[in-house]
Formats: C-alpha cells, sequence, structure tokens
C-alpha cells in the first residue's frame, strides 16, 4: 500500500522560508509525477508545482521565483523549497504522486503551512 508521509510545514514570517519534503513508501514501481498542492480555507485545492521522473517541473504562476520543486528518486522523495513566503501562501500542502504501473495518483495527508504578516 502506497503511503506519502509529509513534512516541513508550520509557521513562519513574511518573507520567511520552509522545506516541505514527502516521501513515497510501499511501492516498488516507479513514480512518474510528483507534486505539491494547496488549499486555503474555503478554496479548491490547486496546483503549486510538479516534476516529472525526467526533471521537468512546472509551477503555478503565483510562486514561479520564489519555490522551487525537487526530487531523489533513490528515496522517493519530493522536496518543496519555499522562499520569501507570503499571507496568501498560508494553506494546507499536500504532496501527489502518479505511479503509472497502477494508473493512480496518491496523496499525503497535508501539512499546515502559515505565513504571519
Amino acid at each position: 500500500q502506497v503511503q506519502l508521509v509529509e513534512s516541513g510545514g508550520g509557521l513562519v514570517q513574511f518573507g520567511g522560508s520552509l522545506r516541505l519534503s514527502c516521501a513515497a513508501s510501499g511501492t516498488t514501481f516507479s513514480i512518474s509525477r510528483m507534486g505539491w498542492y494547496c488549499q486555503a480555507p474555503g478554496k479548491q485545492r490547486e496546483l503549486v508545482a510538479y516534476i516529472t521522473s525526467g526533471g521537468s517541473t512546472n509551477y503555478a504562476d503565483s510562486v514561479k521565483g520564489r519555490f522551487t520543486i525537487s526530487r531523489d528518486n533513490a528515496k522517493n522523495t519530493v522536496y518543496l523549497q519555499m522562499n520569501s513566503l507570503k499571507p496568501e501562501d498560508t494553506a494546507v500542502y499536500y504532496c501527489n504522486i502518479y505511479v503509472p504501473a497502477t494508473s493512480r495518483n496518491y496523496w499525503g495527508q497535508g501539512t499546515q503551512v502559515t505565513v504571519s504578516s
């Protein structure tokens, strides 16, 4: 059973930084896309960034130049370096992976990021 364990969320001041991590376990299959989504209160979950198995990345316009996504394929882990954080970045951040062999997306439990002004 695939499990995603996230860490690194917390409370940070405006302009600060956080690094989120998400480790996937329970699968021997290759993971293609790994990404991060966020959901603020009263809003829909939306894409923050994703990275393919080949290293190609895509970012939401709101985080370009501030956030960096990376992955360690040997550890089945994806990271999100978040710099220059703003209060509007406050949300629950969810890790997501896609495993082609099972044709399924898997989600982490979410980690809270709160940015104070």
